[in-house]
């Protein structure tokens, strides 16, 4: 259609790893350690779940660089999904992105930030009466009202910050994705140097006998660390948005999912250094401590407590704002598909899909009432996986397809690679059905309702086309 607005290519390659680094350290990094903790009870197992974790996360990210730099556009895997097997099941993805994976990662996250900000300034309860209220013993919406308030505050602030335009949003990522680095890096100089740390040797001094670590707890512990990587993919979303995008999203990702994981050992070496087993597992039953904050405090104390609070602050602040940025890109390209609303697919005066960033933004708000962070977080990882799972296999059968296409990059170790993760996805998927069974039974739940609307978008649609061919 003549005069239609369109996405602008602005984004080069330093944004791109900027975008991958900023959608994947968020909360993680600050909490799971205290729930990978009570789970293996050894900081060498702990060390080791991260790093198979960051090991499969890159196996990921390595076969997810093929598909991008083969189809890369905006939307990403919604795109590629659709390429690879057909409409219905790229929507299911869409669909899930909507409904569980992307905006309960905003809420997520938005969670934390305003926990961290409670531990600066106070929040008070907005309806302490109501705190018990609960929806089947699941749901408890009216608990911790002050912080879940603050949480939906942010991301509808953020939400209208990246409906004022790409260059407002990507600033803002930009700038906070600087401070987290210099953050991280003083927590760890100091942390390894400080008096109260313990000899990194004993790490690995520390495992326990292996039969005290089942596959399944050490599946468990993957779980917690899967979210503190999670949020890679995302930089997919805007492919219509990245300049030679065929070269730079497989290029960012790759290099974007290294610094991560070398980032993550060295924080993780560092907590475990200060903080012991029995303190982490307080720490994960308390429910409402942080395991970086009470490391810091060791060697910091109050003004630790809070440099360590300013600093999750900002890091949520700023994966919250790139997963926001990010994600409405995936249901733009499905209304442009007639897969979603039409609203959704249109871009506004400043060159972005405000009516998509909207909507995401208003049910990721609803979502903050809906659990705890990890509640939150289970169901997001055991629903993420699955889409992971089928992309990595769209590896195998795009080669298979389109065997002559010019691929700018190819997944190193084919085919043994995409095949390793695929897998793993279908082992986590499992495990986490029988581990986390109401997490699973929720995402499982919230993905499946898609496919009534998908039948009710294809009536409308067809006849919307009958009517206009009368």
């Amino acid at each position: 259609m003549a005069g239609e607005r369109k996405l602008v290519r602005m984004l080069g390659m330093g944004y791109v790893i900027i975008f991958v680094i900023a959608n994947i350290i968020g909360s993680g990094v600050y909490k799971k350690v205290a729930p990978m903790a009570a789970e293996l009870q050894s900081p060498g197992w702990i060390i080791m779940a991260w790093a198979a974790a960051g090991i499969i996360t890159l196996f990921g990210a390595l076969s997810n660089a093929e598909v991008a730099g083969l189809l890369a556009d905006t939307g990403g895997d919604f795109v590629y999904l659709k390429k690879i097997y057909n409409r219905f099941f790229a929507y299911m993805y869409g669909w899930s992105l909507f409904t569980v994976i992307q905006t309960a990662t905003i809420s997520s996250l938005a969670y934390v930030f305003a926990q961290s900000l409670n531990n600066i300034i106070p929040i008070p309860e907005i309806f302490p009466s109501l705190g018990e209220f609960s929806l089947a013993g699941i749901f408890y919406p009216f608990q911790n009202s002050g912080i879940k308030l603050a949480a939906i505050v942010l991301i509808l602030l953020l939400t209208f910050i990246n409906i004022s335009g790409l260059k407002s949003g990507a600033g803002v990522s930009k700038t906070l994705f600087f401070m987290v680095c210099a953050g991280l890096l003083l927590i760890v100089v100091f942390g390894l140097s400080s008096q109260s740390a313990k000899p990194i040797m004993h790490l690995s001094n520390s495992m326990i006998p292996a039969g005290t670590v089942t596959v399944s707890s050490f599946f468990t512990a993957m779980l917690a660390a899967f979210w503190a990587y999670q949020g890679w993919i995302s930089v997919g979303f805007i492919g219509g948005e990245v300049k030679n995008p065929n070269k730079n999203i497989p290029r960012g990702i790759i290099i974007g999912t290294f610094i991560v994981i070398a980032v993550y050992l060295l924080v993780n070496i560092t907590y475990l250094s200060l903080l012991t087993i029995p303190q982490l597992t307080a720490i994960n039953e308390s429910g409402n401590q942080i395991a970086a904050v009470e490391a810091v405090r060791s060697f910091w104390g109050k003004g630790g407590v809070l440099f360590i609070s300013l600093l999750i602050l900002v890091t949520t602040l700023g994966c919250t704002n790139a997963s926001i940025l990010t994600g409405a890109r995936p249901y733009y390209a499905m209304a442009r598909e007639k897969l979603f609303f039409s609203g959704i697919g249109k871009i506004n005066n400043r060159n972005v899909p405000g009516n998509s960033l909207l909507w995401q933004g208003i049910w990721a708000a609803f979502l903050v009432l809906s659990g705890t962070f990890d509640q939150l977080t289970d169901m997001v990882v055991f629903s993420v996986f699955f889409f992971y799972g089928a992309t990595s296999l769209g590896v195998i059968i795009l080669r298979y397809r389109m065997p002559n296409a010019d691929r700018p990059y190819k997944v190193w170790g084919y085919p043994v690679v995409p095949l390793l993760y695929i897998l793993f996805c279908a082992g986590l998927v499992f495990n986490t059905f029988i581990t986390r069974p109401r997490e699973a039974a929720i995402g499982m739940i919230l993905i499946l309702s898609g496919i009534p609307v998908y039948y009710l978008m294809k009536r409308k649609y067809s006849k919307a086309k009958d009517h206009l061919s009368d």
